[in-house]
């Protein structure tokens, strides 16, 4: 089972999109400086998340949040 996720910075404008096994550890090395793409936007708050049950489905749910329509669906969580 993969979950597609999505966190927010606490304090900067900024929305991160991505796929995992562990959301819990995941989510820690988000907010710990352990992922270079995301080290300058932490803290994070997880705000959205979803079950997928291979890699392949969670990539393309992945990809379709990257999207900007979706992007905005974000954001207004």
């Amino acid at each position: 089972m993969y979950k597609v996720y999505a966190i927010k910075s606490k304090q900067r404008n900024y929305i991160y999109v991505g796929i995992t096994s562990d959301l819990e550890a995941r989510i820690q090395r988000h907010n710990s400086g352990r992922e270079k793409t995301t080290r300058a936007y932490r803290p994070f708050e997880l705000i959205y998340s979803e079950d997928q049950p291979t890699r392949e489905e969670a990539r393309k749910r992945e990809k379709y949040f990257k999207s900007g329509v979706r992007k905005e669906f974000l954001r207004k969580l």
